[in-house]
């Protein structure tokens, strides 16, 4: 692209620490970041990828802010790899980098992630994207990313844009994951790719951070852990058919597939309850999901001792 783009990133976690990573690689982007935890560390020292893809690079963003209004600029892009915690929080905190040419860009596991961005934004494109990237940051500003690399990227069409303006919108950004040389599809729908995601995400999440095993461990575990990982993933499938989204329940055996392929691997939610342990922060959610899964567990136990 010959004209400069500027794009903001908010949310520097791994994943967006790789997406940083990407797009930092397209000669057309001047990069933002919005750092917290990390802040210091990517003010002095850069993000730091070590990738089993991409080799080791360091990252220096054009600016490392604290907030968005501290870029004090409109953006081309915005990027959000944030966690959809207080998604409705989000809008508000960027409105001082919002134009009219702004284009927002989701990257973030969960279903109606887009919804408080259309409400705020009704004239901005937006992109949704799923990712499948193995990436973890055990300290501040240093991203280890292994082999898994993938997004799904689709519009989140508005009755009130052309299509033709979001279609440009959207190749520009394509044409940005291309020249970062990352792994991705453009695809029609991608609440249906959404709705695949929660499903992995709502068996391995749970899953692992209740035993505090990976994957494979937890498949190896007993001869239910298969039967009831595969009944798990089929109540979200019954959950997605009602809202209207055409999934079928095929996929069961192609996510247990993949991560047969894969080594054991944990979760988000298991690291961040595991750090939170580690380094004495407060995780009363987390503690409260921990205790309850613990309870329901207990309970189906009791349920098949005493059955006869």
């Amino acid at each position: 692209m010959s004209q400069q783009l500027e794009v903001i990133l908010y949310g520097l976690g791994a994943i967006g620490s790789f997406y940083a990573f990407i797009l930092s690689r397209c000669k057309g982007v001047r990069l933002t970041v919005v750092a917290r935890s990390n802040f210091d560390a990517v003010s002095v020292n850069g993000l730091k990828i070590i990738s089993q893809n991409h080799g080791e690079h360091v990252v220096r963003p054009y600016k490392v802010v604290r907030t968005p209004a501290e870029a004090d600029l409109k953006f081309d892009y915005i990027v959000c790899a944030h966690k959809a915690i207080d998604q409705d929080t989000v809008p508000e905190q960027l409105k001082p980098v919002v134009a009219e040419k702004t284009t927002i860009v989701l990257i973030q596991n969960g279903v109606g992630n887009e919804d408080p961005f259309r409400a705020a934004f009704p004239q901005c494109t937006i992109l949704s994207c799923v990712t499948w990237v193995g990436a973890i940051q055990h300290s501040p500003g240093i991203i280890n990313h292994t082999k898994s690399e993938d997004m799904q990227i689709g519009l989140f069409p508005s009755p009130d844009i052309d299509h033709t303006i979001e279609k440009q919108k959207l190749d520009g950004f394509v044409s940005l994951l291309t020249e970062g040389q990352t792994v991705f599809q453009v695809v029609e729908n991608i609440q249906i790719q959404r709705w695949e995601k929660v499903v992995w995400n709502a068996a391995w999440n749970s899953i692992t951070t209740l035993t505090m095993l990976d994957t494979q461990m937890w498949l190896k575990s007993s001869s239910n852990a298969m039967p009831m990982t595969r009944r798990l993933m089929a109540e979200v499938i019954d959950v997605a058919q009602k809202c209207g989204v055409p999934i079928e329940y095929e996929l069961i055996d192609r996510l247990i597939d993949k991560i047969l392929d894969m080594p054991g691997i944990g979760s988000s939610m298991q690291t961040d309850f595991r750090k939170g342990r580690e380094h004495n922060v407060s995780i009363p959610t987390l503690e409260a999901i921990y205790t309850l899964l613990l309870g329901v567990n207990r309970r189906l136990e009791s349920a098949r001792s005493a059955s006869p």
